[in-house]
């Protein structure tokens, strides 16, 4: 009489667990590598846009004003005022808090995330700001963040 012996296999073996386990630690890779990057991408978008945001408070300060630039910026937790003259009409832009806004005519430090530096009667040359004025000009300087370390940026109105 022949015998049929069957075997039972219930489970996996190891090497199908070890697989799955490879498989899972790739994509848990690719998910730690992509996190930061993100971030950082998100960062940049949410400075741009006050940057964006400022240029927006500027060109609203002008047209109240019949094209006059305003003289002074001032922050208040995240309201950015313009103002000028005596007799001029104020404009406010809101942007993120957490960011700060000063005026000068050199851009803002490498290493200052979340500083914006207004040069009022400038242009930007590539990214920085330009050496000659240029009337009714306004140019923002920032910096951004790269996977080296940081980037400045300048965008004018």
């Amino acid at each position: 009489m022949t015998k049929n012996l069957k075997q039972n296999i219930k489970g996996f073996t190891i090497i199908e667990v070890l697989i799955v386990l490879a498989i899972a630690g790739l994509i848990m890779l690719i998910v730690f590598l992509a996190v930061p990057a993100l971030q950082r991408n998100s960062r940049n978008t949410q400075a741009k846009n006050a940057a964006s945001a400022i240029l927006g408070g500027v060109s609203e300060f002008s047209n109240n004003n019949n094209g006059v630039l305003p003289t002074a910026i001032t922050v208040t937790g995240s309201d950015v005022a313009f103002t000028g003259a005596a007799g001029s009409t104020p404009s406010n832009a809101r942007i993120q808090g957490g960011y700060t806004v000063a005026t000068g005519t050199a851009m803002p430090a490498t290493t200052a995330t979340g500083s914006f530096v207004v040069n009022i009667n400038h242009k930007c040359t590539g990214n920085a700001f330009a050496t000659t004025s240029s009337p009714r000009a306004v140019a923002i300087g920032y910096n951004i963040e790269t996977s080296n370390g940081t980037a400045p940026q300048c965008v004018e109105s």
